[in-house]
């Protein structure tokens, strides 16, 4: 009966409070008191933005805009407090972004391309199931490179991309390669056969299987080294002698926790568009928040799942996804988040996508 009552709560708050804050949180502010989160979480702000400022290395061009990102600190200091009451078995708090209003964070870090009504892909094949060891994590297994940084540059899906297109020249060859996103910010400019004007358009935003699609007829990508990343917008310069991974083929996964793990184990670290919404203010832990909104419009890396992250929101032992973010080590849990697995927490199972890498090797290694 509590669950049921608070269903209806959220989703009458969710109706009334559309258009009251149409910046960020509607439905958490409703759902969780300001003055439950004012007074006590401010204190020391003054303190807490000092290290913030230290810690990060933030300086500002005059005193109007270091009043007004303090002020801007201050509220993500309330919204840390909202996101840690609807979402106690993750630990949120000052982050980096702490001095960007969402808008401004959504801009910049964001990049996720509005999911198609269909891809241009082929759908993964059915796997088995019965026997997916209970806990599997590709960083011990070698196909996982060191966590980047993407910068201010809308960038994320060729991240994401990247990351997958690694794991799986790994699987192919043996080989561990870290390569170019600036080669797919550069580029790729490959559009959805469905909808001619979305296209991949480097810091504006991008799309994985697009991504995919780009690698393909243009035979791969080069190495991060021979084409390194600037984090914005640059005329292409690719060298087809310097393609270090090819891929044969891609497919997407449909929305199903088991077949999600089973590619992930067989073909491995998988591309996926998630929502960010509690990101932002993400310090660690297994996030499993009570709201999330199902689009997605950030790309990550799905590089693993665990089996035993604590919820006490829901009273037992909880399943988790280990995703690689692009967002560098100095945020989350050293550049990964952990969310909630079975319940598409966030849209994480919903836009999954794989590729198979070539079996070749690059000469020039």
């Amino acid at each position: 009966m509590d669950r049921l009552f608070l269903l209806s709560l959220l989703a009458f708050a969710l109706f009334s409070s559309a258009i009251a804050f149409p910046d960020e949180d509607p439905l958490i502010r409703q759902v969780v008191s300001e003055t439950e989160t004012d007074d006590s979480h401010l204190l020391n702000a003054e303190h807490h933005f000092s290290l913030f400022k230290s810690k990060f290395g933030k300086i500002y061009a005059s005193e109007e805009e270091h009043d007004h990102r303090f002020k801007v600190f201050k509220a993500n200091l309330r919204r840390a407090r909202r996101h840690q009451l609807l979402d106690p078995s993750a630990e949120h708090g000052i982050t980096k972004f702490s001095d960007l209003t969402p808008s401004e964070f959504r801009r910049t870090y964001l990049g996720l391309h509005k999911p198609k009504p269909k891809f241009n892909a082929e759908k993964a094949p059915i796997l088995p199931t019965s026997d997916l060891p209970a806990d599997y994590d590709w960083r011990d297994h070698g196909a996982v490179t060191g966590v980047k940084n993407q910068g201010s540059c809308g960038s994320c899906w060729s991240f994401s991309t990247t990351g997958a297109v690694e794991g799986a020249h790994f699987l192919a060859t043996g080989e561990l390669v870290s390569l170019s996103e600036q080669q797919l910010v550069d580029c790729d400019h490959e559009c959805d056969s469905e909808q001619q004007d979305s296209c991949d358009a480097g810091c504006g935003g991008g799309l994985m299987t697009t991504a995919f699609e780009y690698t393909l007829k243009a035979g791969g990508l080069q190495l991060e080294k021979d084409y390194p990343y600037t984090g914005k917008d640059g005329k292409c310069h690719f060298d087809k002698s310097k393609i270090a991974a090819a891929v044969t083929n891609f497919s997407v996964i449909g929305l199903d926790e088991d077949q999600i793990a089973a590619n992930l184990v067989k073909h491995g670290p998988l591309a996926v568009g998630i929502n960010a919404a509690w990101m932002q203010t993400y310090v660690g832990g297994v996030s499993c928040p009570l709201i999330c909104f199902k689009r997605q419009d950030h790309g990550v890396l799905l590089v693993g799942y665990g089996s035993h992250g604590f919820a006490p929101i829901r009273l037992k032992e909880k399943a988790y996804w280990i995703i690689k973010n692009s967002w560098g080590e100095n945020w989350g849990e050293h550049g990964y988040y952990k969310i909630c697995r079975g319940h598409n927490i966030c849209g994480v199972d919903a836009m999954v996508s794989t590729v198979t890498a070539a079996h070749t090797t690059n000469p020039n290694l």
